[in-house]
């Protein structure tokens, strides 16, 4: 462990995202409005991985009347694997079923009095286009077939970002609070015990040093420079309310603003 550099923080602040609108019909998954309370941005899941129409529409009023920013939430068709087992499709089928989400999302939002301001691909399919160039590519079309203006989340020196970068769309760096780094800035993979971390000094210690410092300490003890723009915390990770708020907590009392980076 190393101390935390509070001095020379970015007065400009920093986004704290979240997954949310996770439920489905009578399956009830998280506390959306306690985490909506406790960040800048929610990542609103489009119903392939999970969320339905009634769901998202009621997660996008309470954005709303909460002044948060709304993303996009896309990911595989998989509700039974809650999007997070990879699926090998054509690239255009996969553009096809990003745009779909992201248009579905859209029209939820604006009938909720807000609107889609970015796009965070979910689980395996987030995963996946940190490398597989024709899934990113895939995805950035999509992006770009719908609004060109929209900026994408992606993990630091993804494959995303690259085809991103390329594409003219604005990227937005994301790091993760309460997941474990492997030593080349991948995310450790949720099979392996600790790749969650579910300890709340921990998790405030790792967002603290994501803000203040822009470094994340890698499993094996090394410390990564990450350029974050938006520290995410996920809605499904036990205690996630509580997690949320003393993160919240943490951030402002060493002075560091929480502000959407849109």
């Amino acid at each position: 462990m190393s101390t935390i550099d509070l001095n020379g923080i970015d007065p400009s602040g920093i986004d704290l995202n979240s997954d949310v609108g996770e439920s489905f019909g009578n399956w009830s998954l998280g506390d959306d409005a306690a985490i909506i309370s406790s960040v800048s941005s929610v990542n609103v899941a489009c119903a392939f991985h999970a969320g339905d129409p009634s769901t998202i529409r009621a997660t996008c009023a309470a954005a709303a009347a909460a002044q948060v920013t709304v993303g996009a939430h896309p990911g595989y068709r998989d509700l039974a694997g809650f999007g997070r087992r990879f699926i090998d499709m054509a690239p255009g089928h996969l553009t096809d079923e990003v745009i779909y989400q992201i248009g579905a999302l859209q029209a939820l939002a604006a009938v909720a009095g807000t609107r889609v301001s970015y796009v965070k691909p979910h689980g395996a399919l987030y995963n996946a286009i940190a490398h597989h160039t024709v899934q990113a590519q895939a995805v950035v079309d999509a992006i770009m077939a719908v609004d060109a203006g929209l900026p994408v989340m992606v993990l630091p020196n993804s494959e995303i970002q690259r085809l991103a970068d390329a594409a003219g769309l604005r990227t937005v760096v994301e790091a993760f609070a309460d997941r474990a780094y492997n030593p080349d800035g991948s995310l450790a993979s949720r099979s392996l015990p600790g790749a969650v971390i579910v300890d709340p000094a921990r998790v405030t210690e790792q967002a603290l040093r994501l803000a203040a410092d822009r470094r994340v300490q890698a499993v094996d003890g090394t410390f990564l420079d990450v350029p974050v723009e938006s520290i995410c915390l996920h809605g499904d990770t036990p205690g996630a309310v509580a997690l949320a708020a003393q993160v919240r907590t943490a951030l402002q009392d060493a002075g560091i603003p929480i502000r959407s980076f849109v």
